[in-house]
């Protein structure tokens, strides 16, 4: 197995590692750099559980090998809050009972994340298809829905602001 020198750009921080060519992008955050919020629910692409963003593209991390991220910047559930202060989507979660094991919320987030940088006003057709790629088991994801409506609407509200200031 051959090794690669990578930089990754994680969360902001660049990281330099010698890597496996096979190591797969949810090993590198999670035993590399020690970020556990992106989970490993299946292995096969079927859950969304590790879901991150790559140069802002939601993917999920268990089917991109780490020396492709080579200089590209991943977000994972650790850098959505910005100065201790959550994200509009993690208040959504956490306000409209959006989760209940959790297991399935930081890939959740990160999906509707690039879903509203895509569409910062979407219904609720777009919302489920814009989650569709990641299973819960728990919710029924009518809760999951009123989370990302919950955001939209908010960060909508706050760039209103932002604009009048």
């Amino acid at each position: 197995m051959s090794k690669h020198e990578v930089t990754i750009t994680v969360n902001g921080q660049a990281h330099t590692c010698q890597i496996d060519s096979r190591l797969l992008l949810v090993h590198f955050i999670r035993e590399e750099l020690s970020l556990t919020g992106t989970h490993i629910g299946c292995d096969t692409t079927s859950c969304g559980a590790c879901t991150v963003l790559l140069d802002g593209k939601a993917v999920k991390s268990c089917t991109v090998f780490a020396v492709t991220a080579h200089g590209k910047t991943v977000e994972t559930i650790e850098g959505v809050a910005q100065g201790g202060k959550l994200h509009p989507l993690q208040e959504g979660f956490w306000e409209k009972h959006g989760l209940q094991c959790g297991y399935c919320t930081p890939g959740m987030i990160m999906s509707a994340k690039h879903l509203l940088s895509k569409n910062p006003d979407p219904t609720e057709d777009e919302i489920r298809h814009g989650i569709s790629g990641n299973l819960c088991r728990c919710t029924g994801y009518n809760k999951i829905v009123e989370a990302v409506r919950y955001a939209a609407e908010k960060m909508n509200a706050e760039g209103k602001e932002e604009l009048a200031s």
